[in-house]
């Protein structure tokens, strides 16, 4: 590939100029931290085939420092190789790396460790908060900094935050986010993204900084409501919404209207700029899932499909081509040749291998925590998975009510390896009859799991995960507990020689055969609620409740010869065999309302 981007000038006037030329941004959203790094090219290939001319990103702060000052920028999360990449291929870059990014993704961006700190303030005028988002920008701005296009890089915008104008209105935070970013080298210009309605864009802007609008449907309507902001400077749609995501336990996979999607299309080109959110979803792996919570607890599904341009796998559809045609009507579109051959495959169903229980594998996934009350999984320096607490009722003899408080988001609850009660979302709020007589002296063991922080809206900062008040049996607080940290990331220490206890918590591993590495997809019809591991990679999680039944394992994670997967079933539901499939089932199609 050749490098064809060479130092340049990109200003804002009344128009978007490269070089003092007027330039039109048609651009796709691709977030690199949701696709394996293998398939980057791929998926920038076909961008740049479609007739974009720049790739807009989103940079994840909890990818990045997922421990506080512990940094990462490896594999998935190798930022600079992506910008490279789109480098290469002569594609410009918006770049968004505020703090927080929204995305659908687990807290909005933000590191959970945020929240060990009983006062925390997030997005807002808060020395600790601002302390901790300018020790991570000293970090981040010199690595991207030097890919903007004054420097012969790709980049030609920055953002400074993202749609804050749902969020708050303190101008003062904004300022000293601008002034962060101008610290730490960033000279490209820079942009806001809001609602172009309401008090969203007069919440969000800033005096000097062109705003930008995120919106999906009526263009020519919502830029000339932009164009109220932007004191005569370029429309730009940040986010032009030709999709949608799906949360669990939702009817089916939401998808958009074509047709009105390509006359949107058409009219955004028409009357402005636009950023096409998502030209490829991809996937939330691990346990990177993102919430919402409006009048209940609305976690998002594994997949980040979105109904996008690009399936999840990368797979061209039907709105790649009829987007295409409709770009091709406002610039050449380039011929690009293809350089990978992406396919699929069956590689059929495996045999149970081995299989071992959670409560007889603590000692091996983690160390125990004394405490006479119950922390939350932040405060135990956890910011993933699940966290159970065990306690020994030696003085109870019956349990009429239980109630935990202060606790999200899902409770499995055990006496010994009997199944207790089962808790989610508004359940935890209230006291539960349970009506239980007790024998001897159990444990009671409670398997919180945190399925995907909040990250849009003034609950962000309520999202501690796991137990942060009491559990509360027949009205008291039951004191002296032992806890255990579980974010799973250190499965290649369980011992399948140990026991395994029906309807409990268990692992249960496959020995996958594969020869020849292709796309697949990981059918869990008949499991109950868990998490799926691929050679030690977080594929994501599953539910019975739906959607999305298969979960995507790109070929990357295979390896020639023996695979492992391991299944992390919370329910008690498990099948004796495991299918791998040559095509998704993300749940059966409706429309968006």
């Amino acid at each position: 590939m050749e490098q064809n981007i060479i130092m340049s000038i990109f200003e804002i006037k009344d128009d978007f100029y490269l070089d003092g030329k007027p330039f039109k941004i048609i651009s796709g959203a691709i977030h690199y931290f949701r696709i394996v790094p293998e398939y980057w090219v791929d998926r920038l290939e076909k961008l740049k085939a479609m007739g974009c001319n720049t790739v807009e990103t989103y940079v994840p702060w909890n990818v990045h420092e997922p421990k506080k000052g512990a940094y990462n920028f490896e594999g998935m999360a190798d930022v600079e190789k992506f910008l490279d990449i789109a480098r290469e291929l002569g594609l410009y870059v918006i770049l968004r790396p505020s703090p927080y990014i929204c995305a659908e993704w687990e807290f909005g961006g933000l590191p959970g460790w945020l929240l060990s700190d009983d006062n925390m303030h997030l997005r807002a005028d808060y020395e600790p908060f601002l302390s901790h988002v300018s020790e991570y920008f000293k970090v981040l701005l010199p690595k991207v900094c030097r890919y903007q296009i004054n420097e012969g890089g790709p980049i030609i915008l920055m953002q400074i935050e993202n749609e804050y104008g749902y969020y708050g209105n303190d101008t003062n935070y904004m300022e000293k986010m601008r002034q962060m970013m101008l610290d730490n080298g960033v000279e490209v210009p820079l942009l806001t993204s809001d609602g172009p309605w309401g008090d969203a864009m007069a919440c969000g802007k800033l005096e000097g900084i062109l705003p930008t609008g995120n919106f999906g449907s009526n263009m020519k309507s919502q830029f000339e409501n932009l164009k109220q902001h932007t004191d005569g400077g370029p429309l730009m749609c940040m986010e032009f919404w030709v999709g949608w995501f799906d949360h669990w336990g939702s009817k089916g996979h939401v998808v958009s209207d074509l047709s009105a999607n390509v006359e949107d299309l058409r009219e955004g080109i028409a009357n402005g700029h636009l950023n096409i959110y998502m030209f490829i979803g991809g996937t939330n792996f691990g346990f990177m899932n993102g919430s919402n919570y409006y009048d209940e607890l609305t976690p998002d599904v594994t997949s980040y499909d979105y109904d996008a341009v690009l399936a999840e796998d990368g797979s061209i559809t039907k709105k790649y081509l009829a987007f295409r045609d409709v770009i091709s009507d406002f610039v050449d579109v380039p011929e690009v040749p293809l350089t990978m051959d992406i396919k699929r495959r069956a590689y059929g169903k495996f045999i149970l291998s081995e299989k071992v229980g959670l409560f007889e594998s603590l000692d091996l996934l983690t160390e125990p925590v004394q405490s006479p009350w119950p922390q939350s999984m932040e405060k135990l320096g956890q910011s993933y998975g699940y966290t159970l607490y065990s306690s020994q009722l030696n003085k109870e003899t019956y349990i009429k009510t239980l109630r935990l408080l202060d606790a999200n988001d899902r409770a499995n609850i055990f006496l010994d390896d009997e199944p207790l009660v089962t808790l989610y979302d508004r359940e935890l709020l209230e006291e539960q009859e349970v009506n239980k007589p007790i024998k001897g002296a159990p444990m009671m063991h409670i398997l919180m799991e945190n399925m995907g922080r909040v990250n849009f809206g003034l609950r962000m900062e309520k999202q501690r995960k796991g137990i942060d008040g009491h559990v509360a049996i027949n009205g008291m607080g039951h004191a002296h507990w032992t806890q255990y940290t579980l974010p799973l990331d250190n499965l290649d220490q369980l011992d399948f020689t140990r026991e395994w206890t029906e309807g409990t918590p268990a692992f249960y591993r496959f020995e996958i055969a594969a020869e020849v590495l292709e796309d697949t997809f990981v059918d869990m019809t008949g499991w109950g609620k868990g998490c799926v591991f691929i050679n030690g990679f977080n594929l994501g999680r599953y539910w019975e409740i739906g959607p999305q039944t298969r979960l995507y394992l790109p070929a990357p994670l295979l390896k020639k010869g023996q695979n492992e997967i391991i299944v992390f079933e919370t329910e008690g539901k498990y099948q004796d065999y495991i299918e791998l499939k040559d095509a998704p089932d993300i749940g059966k199609e409706i429309s968006r309302s």
